[in-house]
């Protein structure tokens, strides 16, 4: 599912307008229309209801003024109140306040006073507000929060940047939001996806085309669009047939790392691994893994990683259909140099992670290869990138495609909705994850999950779409069996191979709705 920030859905309402001829009083129509639909859902049995509709000057407000109208077309007792200077509502908001009053609804200016109501709806601020809101707004939005009552929210929590993800300034605290045309950015990444709760896509009647246009380059990452990247295996297929895979990883103290990714990339359906590990730690690996072979390297005195395996390494990539790089690496300097090395003429497709990652130098050009995934957590990513972790989280969003387009190859930024970005401008959010994935060695999982769709030919992009979908599924799977806190890496390693038949099925939750 694509999904768009906030100009680009106003460029879209535009074009709707002056090439499709699309009447904006309709798409308001709409709009509010899809606000009432849910309203009643989300009243089904409760008697004599009564809905208040907080409204502002702009198009959210009138929106609000639709669902209020149509709220009590069909007998719902109806209350509006208008934070703001009544003078202010103009065009289309104005037509749609005008009607609702003639209606019999007045619409009262808002008063400050405890909001008591079965449902609260917020049409204070649209997609185009930014920064801290203000009074009576600000008011507004606090009262809507102290009521206790079931929130639902007009395209976007009013208060919430339609970019970001990230509120200023006070916010509103949505049970349910409804959205028009296409998700936002920011209702998708955190903290914006809490503060939306339950997300609704509403089809007010844009034109497809626009929707769909190859300009809009952010995907919302669902079942939909990670499952074609999954096929099942063929039933003449063998084990060289479902890919050739090489893991360069592991030193002392760190051999959990190496064997969470080999394995993850096994349970992701690789044919052949080899375990390119330091020499001494060949006793250990070959205990922990059955299934992979191992390769014992040449090692620094103290069981590191070592330059004098460059030869074996680079026979090994020749038969390997790709490369990951960096899991419990350590950061002996001397593996950097193995490292550097290997990366600087690989030819298979590569992922690094992890120590790989804080041995290479972004200064150094060229030291990333085009055909390359990078996994970073926001630590790592703010080293990447010469910043602070707090920069790097405060715009997600920006942070990735920076990195992308400085780095020149596909960057994931791990966290709660992770991302994927491309050099060329593509997005990704992911939709599957939770607090799970908050323990150590998942991001090695998916360092191996993301290597096996490397492994079975898909470019970088796809690669990194296909399995930060996959991962975070599994790791609703292990919340599902052990909880969270309580599930470990590996448990979500474990349930790859469920949360895999649950794609092919067609049992994976939905992320929003659409009406």
């Amino acid at each position: 599912m694509k999904a768009c920030t906030a100009e680009q859905m106003r460029a879209i309402d535009r074009r709707a307008a002056a090439e499709f001829g699309m009447p904006t009083l309709l798409l308001m129509e709409n709009a509010g229309a899809a606000v009432a639909e849910r309203a009643l859902a989300l009243l089904a049995g409760c008697a004599s209801p009564l809905v208040h509709v907080l409204c502002g000057r702009g198009n959210n407000g009138g929106d609000g003024f639709v669902a209020a109208r149509r709220l009590a077309n069909r007998g719902v007792r109806v209350a509006c109140s208008l934070a703001g200077d009544r003078s202010g509502v103009g065009g289309d908001a104005r037509t749609n306040l005008d009607l609702l009053e003639k209606l019999g609804v007045a619409v009262r200016p808002w008063a400050g006073a405890p909001l008591r109501a079965d449902l609260l709806i917020d049409a204070l601020l649209g997609t185009g507000f930014h920064g801290a809101p203000r009074a009576p707004i600000a008011d507004a939005i606090a009262a809507i929060n102290a009521s206790g009552a079931p929130v639902l929210s007009v395209d976007l929590p009013s208060g919430l940047d339609a970019d970001t993800g990230r509120a200023a300034g006070a916010c509103v605290r949505a049970s349910e939001t409804v959205t028009f045309g296409l998700p936002k950015l920011g209702l998708l990444v955190e903290p914006g996806r809490a503060l939306a709760g339950m997300l609704t896509v509403a089809d007010i009647s844009l034109p497809r085309p626009l929707l769909e246009e190859s300009a809009l380059t952010a995907e919302w990452i669902t079942a939909a669009r990670a499952a074609p990247l999954w096929p099942p295996r063929d039933g003449m297929a063998h084990k060289g047939d479902s890919g050739r895979l090489f893991v360069l990883a592991g030193s002392p103290g760190l051999t959990g790392a190496a064997a969470l990714a080999t394995e993850a990339a096994m349970r992701a359906g690789v044919g052949l691994v080899t375990l390119g590990i330091p020499a001494s730690l060949n006793p250990i690996l070959e205990v922990k893994l059955t299934e992979a072979m191992t390769l014992p390297l040449p090692e620094t005195e103290g069981g590191a990683h070592s330059l004098a395996s460059l030869e074996t390494v680079r026979k090994r990539l020749r038969g390997s259909g790709a490369l990951a790089a960096g899991p419990g690496f350590g950061r002996d300097p001397r593996s950097g140099e193995l490292l550097r090395a290997v990366l600087a003429e690989c030819p298979v497709p590569v992922v690094v992670d992890a120590d790989g990652l804080s041995l290479l130098s972004p200064a150094e050009p060229g030291v990333f290869p085009p055909r390359c995934v990078l996994t970073p957590h926001p630590g790592e990513m703010a080293r990447l990138l010469g910043t602070e972790v707090a920069a790097v989280q405060s715009n997600r969003i920006a942070t990735v495609r920076e990195a992308a387009a400085r780095l020149g190859c596909v960057v994931v930024l791990k966290g709660p909705a992770t991302l994927v970005a491309a050099p060329d401008g593509r997005l990704g959010v992911n939709s599957t994850g939770g607090p799970a994935l908050a323990t150590g060695g998942t991001g090695d999982v998916l360092t191996g999950v993301t290597a096996a769709c490397l492994a079975r030919g898909l470019d970088p992009y796809d690669a990194a779409v296909a399995a930060v979908y996959l991962h975070g599924l599994a790791g609703e799977v292990a919340e599902e069996r052990f909880g969270a806190p309580g599930a470990l890496a590996g448990d979500v390693l474990a349930a790859l191979p469920e949360a895999l038949r649950r794609l092919r099925t067609g049992e994976t939750p939905l992320p929003c709705r659409s009406c």
